[in-house]
């Protein structure tokens, strides 16, 4: 039996990572100049010839994947970089419109495989008129992955704030920061979201297109919105789904963890209680909650044993995306007070998903820690705004750990971004009126409503449909009442005249799209990346 730090709790059916933060978390200027490369120096990308081949023998004949060069650094291009793409091609040349660009988040998500695990999800009639392009970002997957050779406590980053531990936490961010720096110092600093928007726009041309159409997902929203403010007049059809909001990048998102599963646990509270003679948790929300608080005291004092590990009361807090899905939280807690009292619990329930595609033949061997590696590049490379001083994040946790109980004082203790050097540039600031179509749900536990609706703003072109009563991470695909405006928006080009507002049914609520990000160590619940 293993006594891990962040250990499963359940496997809550939430996929990949809101009420108003703090303090945003980038600055609102705009970025300063800086010299950029001349049309005539990109040229030789911009017109590079993909060598399309089957990407796996064992993968559908359709599935096609290249390698395309791009420059590590726009301003001064001369190394380079691979970016690995893929394609299905539209199935009706005669109705086809162009490329359809696909992202699934992250940061550090590969998307080599999305046309394939999307395909399925799509409409026919999307894919009669769109070629199916995935990609893996710059530093991910098989384009150039980066390490930072980071050990598996050093990829644990759920560390919540204790007076006895912040010296430990401040000298494991700093030394996650250093390895970095040691293992990938010349390549980091240029793994930012504007850097992979300009990859997307030589995937763009070389694919022959004028204007680029795009489906993202989560952190693919802010690296889509990222692309309309830099090349409006090439942006073509854009859904944005489940949102970052550009404001709060980076620590604002993480932040907004904590304020959002606030409400998500009082919400929870009360629909357990509903269903008292179910769960017997409690039949007020107060009581509810007081069982749920008395598990994390008697947890604190002597770890319980659970499903074949040892949960602290730390552990459990860590869980607080669970609280998103009130059904399977209220069954994860049961069981986790059965376990508490003495009686074995059940093995936990997993929600099926499809299998994910086999690699593509030509793949290279990936570090183990390069999502992570990729996460931080880009959440501390993104934003100049991290602080610089350790005390700031002691103060922040303390104050956060009061004000959001639940997950405040993990969201604001110290990030290997306090020590990180500064990104190639700074960050973008999103301010447009570029037509796109952002869809979220009510219930998110990645990117709540409050943060969808914060892109909105930004985007001021845009419309918003929002799923009242949705829960989980990633819309489109998943058979929501967000479907149909999504696929008439991607066939016909038409936004909706205002933004709208629909319901999930009940099997919606449940009937999530099955993300494949990227998630570090913690609770399946926690999902711990955007």
């Amino acid at each position: 039996m293993r006594n891990r730090r962040i250990a499963p709790l359940v496997a809550i059916s939430a996929v990949a990572t809101l009420v108003p933060a703090l303090t945003p978390a980038v600055a609102s200027a705009a970025p300063a100049p800086r010299p950029t490369a001349s049309a005539y120096s990109l040229k030789p990308y911009m017109q590079q010839k993909p060598h399309w081949k089957r990407c796996d023998a064992q993968a559908p004949a359709n599935y096609q994947c290249a390698t395309l060069k791009v420059p590590l650094d726009y301003t001064r291009p001369g190394r380079t970089l691979e970016v690995a793409v893929s394609r299905i091609k539209a199935t009706s040349p005669q109705k086809r419109r162009g490329v359809l660009l696909l992202n699934p988040g992250g940061p550090g998500g590969p998307g080599l495989d999305m046309p394939l695990w999307m395909s399925p999800e799509l409409p026919t009639a999307v894919k009669e008129q769109y070629d199916l392009i995935g990609f893996d970002p710059r530093g991910v997957g098989q384009s150039s992955p980066v390490s930072c050779g980071l050990n598996e406590d050093e990829l644990n980053w759920q560390r919540p704030y204790k007076a006895s531990t912040f010296d430990k936490d401040v000298r494991w961010a700093r030394t996650v920061a250093d390895k970095c720096r040691a293992k990938g110092g010349a390549v980091l600093p240029h793994l930012t979201t504007r850097n992979t928007a300009r990859d997307m726009d030589v995937i763009r041309a070389v694919l022959g297109e004028k204007k680029l159409s795009y489906l993202g997902y989560s952190y693919g929203t802010y690296l889509g919105a990222v692309y309309t403010q830099m090349f409006p007049k090439r942006t073509d059809r854009f859904v944005l789904d489940s949102a970052v909001d550009p404001e709060r990048i980076w620590r604002g998102m993480i932040q907004v963890w904590a304020e959002g599963a606030e409400p998500a646990f009082t919400r929870w509270s009360q629909w357990t209680a509903d269903r008292h003679t179910t769960y017997g948790l409690g039949d007020t929300a107060a009581e509810v909650g007081k069982t749920f608080w008395d598990l994390v005291a008697q947890a604190e004092r002597k770890p319980i044993e659970f499903q074949g590990m040892l949960l602290t009361g730390d552990d459990i807090r860590a869980g607080r995306a669970m609280f998103f899905d009130v059904k399977g939280a209220a069954e994860a807690i049961a069981e986790l007070k059965k376990a508490a009292e003495g009686t074995p619990s059940a093995a936990p329930s997993r929600q099926s998903t499809s299998p994910r595609p086999v690699p593509p033949s030509f793949a290279r061997d990936v570090p183990s820690d390069n999502s992570d590696a990729a996460f931080w590049a880009v959440a501390c490379a993104d934003t100049r705004s991290w602080p610089r001083d350790p005390e700031q994040y002691r103060r922040d946790a303390i104050r956060d750990k009061v004000t959001y109980p639940l997950y405040g004082d993990f969201a604001s203790n110290i990030k290997p971004c306090a020590f990180w050097k500064d990104g190639s540039e700074p960050a973008t600031k999103v301010d447009n009126s570029v037509g796109a179509l952002i869809l979220q749900n009510e219930w998110d536990s990645q990117t709540p409503l409050v943060s969808g609706q914060g892109l909105r703003r930004s985007m001021k072109g845009s419309r918003m449909v929002t799923v009242l009563g949705g829960q989980g991470h990633g819309i489109y695909g998943s058979k929501s009442c967000a479907d149909k405006t999504a696929t008439a928006y991607l066939t016909t080009g038409t936004l909706p005249a205002a933004d709208l507002t629909c319901r999930a049914t009940a099997a919606q609520a449940q009937n999530r799209l099955q993300l494949p990000l990227p998630t570090p160590q913690g609770l399946p619940g926690s999902q711990n990346r955007f």
